[in-house]
């Protein structure tokens, strides 16, 4: 038996846990005979006996009450055996009255050679009484419902409050259980955790929950409950306890929180319209309402279309041009519904006009009455339907961002039987401008897409043509929206001597800046073409014009950002000539082309890399590789072989693998290549040139070289004019014999040895005459009284296009001629 516990005149119920802190309170020591051997402050004023008076001396003659051996012993083993003491005594004060204190003896400690306890006290203060009636007033009427089970979890007794939270009489719940009465208030689960409570003894508190009750059958509510054993004198649990505190205004605000917050994560997730105007219904259905529709002015849903007006800007109309942008409905189908995605639609609540988009507050309908005179005369169908399908509520929130009228959204209730409040408009309110927000931006981005997508088509070639030398088919795919437009580019420029140039191109970053730093640079392309520069020479001068261009972006300073420099891009560009049938190429930074044989063998050429445009201070070389007739020669960006894993190498060699297929139509083969290595959309530009070679037969070229003599220019006129009697062509024989004698006299006059003159018969007739200088040709507007001079404006005036190449032996002049039909 526990002495501290069965000792007369110790109630085993300490006070507050700081109640007996020796810091705070009287404390002495005593030592293992009972002599006081330490005496605080607070001791002192508690008894009015100064230390003096008391150290060394017995702690017994403090006691107000006689002494007592056999307790004394008792509670000194206690507290050697580690466990402490605590209960209430009588002490005597000074003056000789009792004092009531709450005393604490501790575990018993070494203090030098001797044992001994600390001794700690504070008076005990009068309790205030309490009448019975008060307690039972205040358990009856307190505002948190209490109840008491027994060990059968079957109602004992209950307050006023608990009465009120379920709507059943206190009479009919004593001795049921709460599954028996409140089957929508998770009985099941509240009464395993008060059998957890009776098998344990450990409180359980704070549950939140959410359940029906009689008290108001219409609404869910919200309950907060804590349940504590019931114990008896020998520590034995015989019933539960528990408290209940509705918390449903708190949970609502909670969950209306968390439902925006969760709206910011589920509405909006793409830069489209229309797509996030249906996530906006599918996000409320069922969370908030039955029935959702989303409807969107036609100007927002049209990226071509005008832009979208501002609120209050000029003359309303009776009501704006909308469409169904998003529905979702509880029910399959949405047969509540009267309009369709992507009807025209006219809903509003009666009598509501276009000020209801323009003023931009939510109009709320508690009760909808499908009888309602205004209902029937606007709009019977909808009258109808609400009939039919039990609509009861509705809200309608006009969607509005950045001062720009978008759209409505309406919300409508009919399984829900608890009609919208003034917070559900908030909520709704609050919804609809995050989801507005997003149609804006969704908008905003696709009118730009747009202008982007439009803008690089624009710039992109409308026809490719390579002449007889080569058959050429393209295909462009854009980005997918997230990507935007980028900046790939291709074209085939025709090249004097029957020959093609071939390019394509990659320029770094997204959007309307791209599209336009390509079309500078596909622009820069022709024009370097058509100077005759070779591949290698023609790259460096235009990583001389990105540098330039992007130096006049920054203003020279490399640190700062520009929306419109042109920071890098990637290039390829190949020179193919029928009649060698060679085709020489260079490239910066740009993935090699790939080449198939007609024979069916695949190979990318290892061409020297070359940097990316836009370094500046490194060499490009060019390579040269033969082509036999009817070979396959791809040009691509990288976006075509990188693939959804991202593999350049794997994507190179599925490539070569399409390309070596049995297909012989190059559009269709061109074609299918692209959506085999792509898909699906990727984040990425794909641009792809296929071209198929052919050759300049023999029959088709004549070259002659011509002695350095003025009397050889004769006799060159003559073999021209015999050769184009061959070809059928002495339509042409006056202008070529011209040309001839003009190109053939400045050779002999101003270059030098070998002179040689070519004749090329194909879409056009060329006349090619090349000598050993590099001296460049130049017209001249000779005048009336000049015997000389006037060579080249012939030349230029007879033929369809001239101009001068150079190569490593000299330089080439050509003149080109249209051949008649």
């Amino acid at each position: 038996m526990d002495p501290a516990r069965k000792a007369p005149g110790t109630p085993a119920a300490p006070g507050p846990p700081d109640a007996l802190d020796a810091s705070t309170g009287a404390a002495a020591v005593v030592d293992a005979s009972g002599a006081v051997t330490g005496w605080t402050k607070g001791a002192e004023e508690l008894l009015g006996r100064p230390a003096a008076d008391v150290v060394g001396r017995p702690v017994a003659r403090l006691l107000a009450m006689p002494a007592d051996p056999a307790r004394a012993a008792a509670i000194a083993a206690r507290c050697r055996a580690g466990r402490g003491w605590s209960g209430v005594i009588s002490v005597r004060h000074a003056d000789g009255r009792p004092l009531e204190v709450d005393l604490r003896v501790s575990a018993s400690f070494r203090l030098g050679t001797g044992e001994c306890f600390l001794v700690s006290a504070r008076e005990r203060r009068a309790r205030w009484p309490v009448d019975r009636s008060v307690l039972d007033g205040f358990l009856t009427r307190s505002p948190v419902g209490m109840a008491v089970m027994d060990d059968r979890l079957r109602y004992v007794w209950l307050n006023d409050t608990l009465e009120r939270f379920g709507g059943v009489p206190r009479e009919q719940r004593l001795g049921k259980r709460l599954s028996d009465l409140l089957p929508g208030l998770q009985g099941e689960t509240i009464e395993g955790l008060m059998n957890k409570v009776l098998q344990t003894g450990i409180p359980v508190t704070d549950y939140e929950y959410l359940g029906w009750s009689w008290a108001d059958p219409h609404r869910q509510h919200a309950y907060s409950t804590s349940f504590f054993p019931l114990v008896d004198a020998d520590d034995r649990v015989t019933g539960v306890c528990y408290m209940v505190l509705d918390v449903t205004e708190r949970w609502y605000a909670r969950h209306l929180l968390s439902l925006v917050n969760e709206a910011g994560l589920r509405v909006g997730t793409t830069l489209d319209v229309t797509r996030t105007a249906q996530e906006l219904a599918d996000f409320t259905v069922p969370r908030f309402a039955d029935f959702v529709v989303v409807d969107l002015l036609e100007h927002v849903l049209d990226p071509q279309g005008p832009a979208v007006r501002p609120v209050g800007a000029g003359p309303e109309p009776d009501w704006p041009r909308m469409r169904r942008a998003g529905m979702r409905s509880v029910r399959d189908g949405c047969p509540e519904a009267v309009a369709r995605p992507g009807d025209r639609v006219d809903f509003r609540p009666p009598s509501h006009d276009a000020r209801l988009l323009v003023d931009g507050e939510p109009v709320l309908v508690p009760v909808l009455d499908p009888t309602d005179e205004r209902w029937l005369a606007e709009q019977p169908e909808r009258a109808a339907r609400i009939r039919e399908f039990g609509l009861h509520s509705l809200i309608s929130v006009p969607m509005r961002a950045r001062n720009t009228v978008l759209g409505l959204a309406t919300f409508v209730r009919s399984l829900n039987p608890v009609p919208f409040g003034q917070d559900d408009v908030l909520l709704a309110r609050e919804l609809v401008a995050r989801a507005a927000l997003c149609v804006d931006n969704a908008r905003r981005y696709t009118r730009e897409h747009t202008a982007s997508l439009t803008l690089q088509r624009s710039l992109l070639p409308l026809v490719l043509s390579g002449g007889t030398a080569l058959e050429v088919a393209s295909s462009y795919l854009p980005a997918d929206q997230a990507g935007g437009v980028g900046g790939d580019w291709f074209d085939v420029i025709p090249l004097s001597g029957a020959r093609a140039g071939l390019v394509v191109g990659d320029v770094v970053g997204h959007g309307i800046t791209a599209a336009a730093a390509m079309g500078r640079l596909r622009t820069a392309v022709q024009t370097l073409a058509d100077l005759e520069l070779p591949p290698d020479e023609l790259l460096a001068h235009l990583d001389d014009l990105v540098l330039r261009l992007s130096e006049e972006e920054t203003g020279g300073d490399a640190s700062r950002s520009s929306t419109t420099a042109v920071l890098g891009a990637t290039c390829l560009y190949a020179v193919y000539d029928p009649v060698s049938r060679r085709c020489t190429m260079a490239r910066a930074g740009h993935p090699p082309p790939v080449v198939v044989t007609p024979d069916g063998r695949v190979s990318f050429p290892d061409l020297p890399a070359g940097p990316p445009l836009g370094l500046g201070g490194m060499a490009f070389e060019a390579a040269e590789i033969e082509l036999p007739e009817n070979s396959l020669l791809g040009l691509y960006t990288d976006g075509l072989v990188r693939g959804g894993d991202r593999d350049v190498e794997r994507g190179m060699a599925r490539l070569g693998e399409i390309l070596a297929g049995p297909e012989r139509d190059l559009a269709t083969l061109c074609t299918s290549a692209v959506r085999s290595l792509v898909p699906e959309p990727q984040p990425d530009d794909i641009a792809f040139l296929l071209t198929r070679t052919r050759t300049l037969g023999d029959d088709r070229v004549a070259s002659w070289t011509v002695p350095a003599d003025p009397a050889a220019v004769a006799e060159a006129r003559a073999w021209a004019t015999h050769r184009l009697g061959r070809w059928g062509l002495t339509d042409l024989a006056m202008q070529t014999e011209l040309i001839v004698s003009e190109l053939v006299t400045n050779a002999i006059r101003h270059g030098a040895p070998p002179v040689r003159v070519r004749l090329l018969c194909d879409a056009r007739l060329t006349v090619e005459v090349t000598d050993a200088t590099s001296t460049a040709p130049r017209l001249k507007h000779a005048r009336s009284t000049d015997e000389g001079g006037r060579g080249l404006f012939l030349v230029a005036q007879m033929s369809h296009r001239w101009g001068a190449r150079y190569t490593p032996a000299g330089k080439i002049i050509w003149a080109e001629l249209e051949v008649p039909s």
